[in-house]
């Protein structure tokens, strides 16, 4: 069984027992936070409309981090004109527990 979440602007495919890495969330570490489910799938699939009534995946935050370092530089000829940037992007892990629905 899995089940298509959308969580910060973004989709994934979960299963129960997954970590992953989503957009970065106001829950502390420990708490468990709901999801809304877009796609369940199993015996049976059911598409939402945009979300299926009922379901829902239940998850827990592991903790907070920042991504790798993503280099941003920009560049004129003949001006001198340099710069050079970074970013590391916020996520949160999660650990899926259960899908229900």
């Amino acid at each position: 069984m899995f089940a298509i979440v959308k969580t910060g602007g973004k989709q994934y495919r979960v299963e129960p027992g997954l970590k992953l890495r989503v957009e970065k969330l106001k829950a502390e570490p420990g708490s468990q936070v709901e999801l809304p489910v877009l796609l369940l799938s199993g015996e049976k699939t059911v598409v939402g409309a945009p979300f299926v009534e009922g379901a829902k995946v239940v998850a827990e935050v592991l903790g907070h981090g920042k991504g790798k370092k993503v280099v941003i530089s920009k560049f004129k000829a003949k001006v001198n004109y340099r710069r050079k940037r970074g970013h590391r992007q916020p996520y949160t892990e999660l650990l899926v527990k259960e899908i229900q629905g």
